[in-house]
């Protein structure tokens, strides 16, 4: 049994969950709220919200791929599984977090998103990259991989 753990943010209430990597497929709850973590394993996106975005992407451990989108946009949509792939693809590497514009104005506007889909790169609290549009997958990861040092 391994001793590594990561830690994942409840999507309901924002509390830091420590997760034992052994536990990460027994579909662990939230300690605060009680809410499933499942699906929040680093394997598919993590939805932030104006209330959580402190806690989700300028105090994660990992570097973080924001997807800035709106459910209204089709490009929006059109990258959406290249961001869920990226997702599985870099768990444990990189946190991917969809934050809806719509939904949550105040970040956004603090973001400075002006344009959907945005993506945007953060490492260490700070944003480290932005990319504007549906641009293809090999894009966004020649951004990741700079971001990540491979």
């Amino acid at each position: 049994m391994s001793g590594e753990s990561s830690f994942r943010i409840c999507p309901s209430c924002g509390a830091k969950n420590r997760i034992p990597s052994a536990r990460i497929s027994d579909r662990p709850l939230c300690g605060k709220c009680h809410s499933p973590l499942s699906g929040q394993m680093n394997e598919e996106p993590i939805a932030v919200t104006d209330a959580i975005f402190e806690k989700a992407v300028i105090g994660s451990k990992l570097p973080v791929l924001l997807d800035c989108w709106a459910p209204w946009c089709a490009p929006c949509r059109m990258i959406a599984p290249i961001v869920e792939d990226i997702a599985r693809d870099y768990r444990n590497r990189l946190t991917v977090a969809k934050l809806n514009v719509d939904e949550n104005p105040n970040t956004a506007g603090r973001l400075d998103i002006k344009s959907i889909p945005s993506l945007l790169l953060f490492k260490n609290g700070s944003i480290a990259g932005r990319i504007v549009g549906a641009v293809p997958r090999q894009e966004i990861e020649r951004h990741i991989q700079t971001m990540l040092g491979t």
